[in-house]
């Protein structure tokens, strides 16, 4: 039944209305009936003004509009002096009239809906979805945005991952639904967010959500070939709808990059919902090429009056109150097209509030006015209709008081499709201001504000208690009398006069009703009447403040960029033959190790003195979760290699900075172990100041993630359902999907191929392309996955974790594959009970390839204590030890060639220590990445002198905020999750 009305409503959309339909209505309403306004300043577009202008209205659209244009004879004139006249706004990414999804009930646990046939596998990817199948207009809903300028939204039901197509509706609380539609089909919608409709687990993660994204496309471009022996309607939709303006919610400055990624991966030119912090990666957003849909939803100052609770607020959030605002105009410098959307603000109302706050940083009236009529109206294809004011465009528009961005602006009026919605009668004069009024000799100072919603009555400087109601031009005020023992009241009764005063009778307690005249006094009309600044002169624009790559403590003002300099007369722990070296110099030239000896040239190196201290190879840290977005597990099946950390790697973490501290150069961020295949990994340099993708190794090595024993088994899950549920289990799974990728193989270049992302991975491991970092913990399984491996034709490349390989230490150097492990952790599960501190030398004693590694963002910080207790437990000598952190991990990785020991040509990835780096007193003094210095003692101390002068510097600001009546929130506590291997966010 839905469906036929959307079909009957769609039928008459290019009607004004059903003709053909009896009308009961108020003959007024007749909507052929020719109106003009006249006299009045019309803002045609941002930057085009017609004065004393006049439009000419019929049939819901613009028949005339200019200067000294003719008025029709049988017009209905409206006289708009003294008025301004501007296209009513544009909201771009609204769920307005969308009724609420149902929430599914249950948790999360289920793999697939079976009551969905005919869709796809995914219950999340919805795409069929129609927003005129969730339609049921609200007018009182809707007069929220009408009251606020808006004529039209662009609406769609805010559900799932693929939303399906908005719609685009007039906000015309005069007519039927048949009026307001006027596009049944406007943008088709995706988000990262899953649908609260379905049970399904799957995805888990944003690089889940990133995956199914994609992977739904390539399915589409597949089925949409004709390759499919069934029906899918989710498909059919997103073939059908792509072409419409394809609109994705990405949310902060990460995401917006992370989503224009997927979109040219895809073939598709996203429109992006951001956030407010575009201003921080202007450059990279830019670069994009994507029209982005901007929320206004500036945060208010934080209470930090408490000085307890100030902590709660780090320093990054601490300047996003200060530099959100400026977020627009650096938008505009930066020359992107954007559209402002009411998204995440309380209510449509406060829209031209956030919009002042902008100005104050230097977004001009203009650029506003743009980002709310013509850039979204571009941006939706809909510019043939609404966004200016011209001939035969929809007459919808706002009648002002004034100049619309100037603080005592009112709009008047809303006109939509031609049909008038008053938001406050223009007829009705403003009565702000000061008034004096002299009653039997006393004389009475009055003040009123708020369009006769306030006032205050004085004599003599005191302040008696006063109620005002202001119906038509009729003044009603009543107060109390100075004398607070005396409860007895005066009311003055009066009407406004033409000349702004107003005048009538008082009221008096002792019975007299004389008249009385209240003068309103004469306000500089040089000045706007509150602050004192006069309107012509131009304010003082507002800094955004200090900012810093990256835009969190610890940044840097400008980027770090490379040096050349000479360490001069250090212990130079080489990892090589040379061994240990005594009072050597290592000089370092564009990135790499450019020499190594005694003695050498300085040239123009900047020289540092490292007498007494020792330099190493920067610390690689072989497994680890620390800079990783919205989760490290994708959890939803029990294969996921589809996904990849790579997607999701968070160049801001702090903890980049504290393990640089550390003396720690590389990570590889690996996904967790909830699932026996896991997913890819990504192997970064920890370039802090630099963005994520500069960060990753260039020509990386392929990783992957797989894991063994009770995690993926889900032996400590209250509510575990998937498969598998024993160990036995778990070699079943890697048997099926390898014989599954095999079958994939052979299967290319037939006619119905399907490009699927997980098994083109799969069949990388199998081709021995990309090397798999295994998760494990008991004898029996590390035995087992070794020899599928061998069965189908590749080798492991590290058991990680690994705590019971000194068991089969022989066997693993007979298979070649590597040890990753712990230093002396065991017992914090049952499976770890065998766990020996000797783990790591016996391996090594074996042929193993032994490294250390911190699988927690609190070790790798101290992985140089770690190394030493090699040489405690087992003997290790202090060389062989420090290549568990440095050159062994690097030779795990693949990337021995590049890094891990000092060599002429190697990358120059050094640490200066100021003693032994075993030693439990070492500390860094400097840490480089290709001849990058991204951690300096003394400058960390700059840093935290600098980090606590600006917290008291917007502490005093927020405060000052505070004072001055703003809204504040109240400081939370934000522990950032620091991953662990079975940490599930989603």
């Amino acid at each position: 039944m839905k469906r036929l009305l959307s079909l009957m409503l769609l039928a008459c959309f290019s009607m004004q209305a059903q003709e053909y339909f009896p009308n009961n209505d108020d003959i007024s309403a007749v909507s052929n009936v020719t109106r003009a306004i006249t006299n009045a300043t019309i803002i045609t577009s941002p930057g085009k003004m017609i004065s004393n202008g006049t439009i000419i209205i019929k049939n819901g659209k613009i028949e005339a509009i200019g200067s000294g244009i003719s008025i029709p004879k049988n017009a209905v004139i409206e006289d708009a002096a003294g008025n301004y006249i501007y296209p009513s706004f544009i909201e771009s990414y609204g769920n307005i009239a969308m009724k609420s999804p149902k929430r599914a009930a249950g948790s999360r646990t289920a793999q697939y809906d079976e009551g969905r046939k005919g869709y796809y596998w995914n219950d999340h990817i919805r795409a069929e979805q129609s927003a005129m199948d969730h339609f049921e207009y609200d007018s009182k809903e809707a007069k929220k945005y009408i009251d606020a300028g808006f004529g039209t939204v662009q609406t769609h039901f805010q559900d799932g991952i693929a939303r399906g197509n908005g719609m685009l509706i007039a906000l015309d609380n005069t007519g039927t639904d048949a009026d307001r539609i006027l596009k049944q089909e406007s943008g088709n919608f995706f988000s990262l967010s899953k649908s609260r409709q379905s049970r399904q687990s799957y995805p888990t993660s944003l690089m889940g959500a990133l995956a199914l994204l994609r992977q739904t496309h390539f399915d589409a471009d597949w089925y949409a070939n004709g390759h499919s022996k069934t029906k899918d309607l989710s498909l059919e939709a997103l073939n059908t709808k792509k072409n419409l303006v394809q609109i994705i919610e990405a949310g902060d400055k990460k995401n917006v990059l992370r989503v224009d990624k997927l979109g040219d991966r895809v073939g598709k030119q996203f429109v992006i919902v951001g956030g407010e912090d575009a201003y921080e990666m202007i450059a990279d957003i830019k670069a994009t090429n994507a029209a982005l849909i901007v929320p206004i939803n500036f945060p208010n100052a934080y209470d930090v009056s408490n000085p307890n609770l100030e902590w709660f607020v780090n320093l990054g959030d601490m300047r996003e109150w200060k530099q959100a605002p400026g977020n627009l105009m650096m938008l505009s410098q930066a020359g992107i097209t954007y559209a402002i959307t009411t998204k995440d603000l309380k209510s449509p109302a406060e829209l031209m509030k956030k919009l002042k706050i902008a100005m104050e940083y230097g977004l001009t009236e203009d650029q506003a006015l743009a980002a709310l009529t013509t850039t979204p109206a571009s941006i939706l294809k809909v510019n043939d209709m609404v966004g200016t004011l011209e001939k035969g465009k929809l007459a919808n528009f706002i009648i002002t008081s004034g100049k619309l961005f100037e603080d005592d602006t009112e709009i008047y009026e809303n006109w939509v499709k031609g049909s008038k919605q008053v938001i406050k009668n223009r007829s009705i004069k403003d009565i702000d201001g000061s008034y004096v009024a002299t009653l039997n000799g006393v004389k009475y100072d009055i003040s009123i504000k708020g369009n006769g919603k306030k006032s205050t009555v004085k004599i003599d400087s005191t302040t008696l208690g006063s109620k005002i109601t202001y119906d038509g031009n009729w003044i009603n005020i009543i107060t109390t009398q100075k004398d607070k023992e005396d409860k007895s009241y005066t009311r003055l009764l009066g009407v406004i006069s033409d000349d702004n005063n107003f005048h009538g009778i008082a009221y008096l307690p002792n019975g007299q009703e004389p008249a009385f005249v209240a003068v309103k006094e004469p306000t500089d009309s040089k000045t706007n009447g509150k602050d004192g600044n006069k309107k012509g002169d131009s304010k003082e624009i507002k800094k955004m403040g200090r900012m810093t790559f990256p835009n969190v403590g610890y940044g840097s003002e400008t980027q770090p960029t490379e040096e050349t300099i000479l360490y001069r007369n250090a212990t130079v722990w080489t990892n090589e033959k040379d061994g240990i070296l005594e009072n050597t110099d290592v000089l370092v030239k564009d990135g790499k190790i450019s020499k190594i000896g005694k003695n050498l040239s300085a040239g123009n190196a900047r020289v540092i003195d490292a007498t007494g201290k020792h330099l190493t190879s920067g610390i690689i840290d072989e497994h680890s979760h620390i800079a990783i977005d919205n989760g490290v597990n994708e959890a939803g099946h029990n294969s996921t290699a589809e996904v990849t950390i790579e997607d999701v790697v968070d160049h801001e973490d702090v903890n980049i900075y504290r393990d640089l501290a550390g003396g720690v150069t590389t990570s590889q961020l690996l996904h967790g172990s909830a699932n026996p295949i896991g997913g890819r990994s990504a192997i970064i340099k920890l370039k802090w100041g630099y963005k994520a993708d500069e960060m990753i190794y260039s020509n990386s090595p392929k990783f992957i993630k797989f894991a063994l024993g009770e995690n993926v088994k889900q032996s400590r899950y209250q509510n575990g359902v998937r498969f598998p549920q024993t160990r036995m289990g778990v070699e079943q799974v890697f048997e099926d999907y390898f014989s599954r990728a095999r079958a994939y193989a052979n299967a290319k270049g037939s006619k119905d191929f399907r490009y699927d992302e997980e098994m083109e991975v799969l069949l990388e491991i199998l081709e021995s392309e990309r090397f798999v970092s295994c998760h494990s913990y008991v004898q029996s399984e590390i035995n087992m996955l070794m020899k599928v491996a061998e069965k189908h034709g590749f080798r492991i490349n590290t058991f990680t974790h690994i705590l019971e390989g000194y068991k089969v230490a022989d066997k693993m150097a007979e298979h070649g594959v590597g040890g990753s492990t712990f230093s002396d952790w065991w017992a914090y599960k049952y499976e770890v009970n065998d766990a020996i501190p000797y783990n790591g030398a016996i391996m090594h004693s074996q042929g193993v390839v032994v490294a250390f590694n911190s699988d927690d963002a609190e070790m790798s910080r101290r992985l140089n204590q770690e190394a030493a207790k090699a040489v405690k437990y087992g003997g290790v000598s202090e060389e062989d030890a420090w290549k568990f952190v440095t050159l062994n991990p690097a030779k795990l990785l693949h990337i021995d060639d590049r890094t891990g020991s000092i060599k002429k040509g190697k990358d120059a990835d050094l640490v200066l220590w100021n003693v032994n780096p075993l030693s439990v007193t070492a500390r860094p003094e400097i840490t480089m990445i290709d001849g990058i210095v991204f951690f300096d003692k003394e400058r960390d101390l700059r840093f935290r002198e600098s980090i606590k002068a600006e917290r008291q510097e917007l502490v005093n600001e927020m405060i000052m905020a505070k004072n001055k009546g703003m809204k504040t929130q109240t400081p939370k506590k934000k522990d950032k999750t620091l991953y662990e291997c079975e940490t599930i966010h989603w």
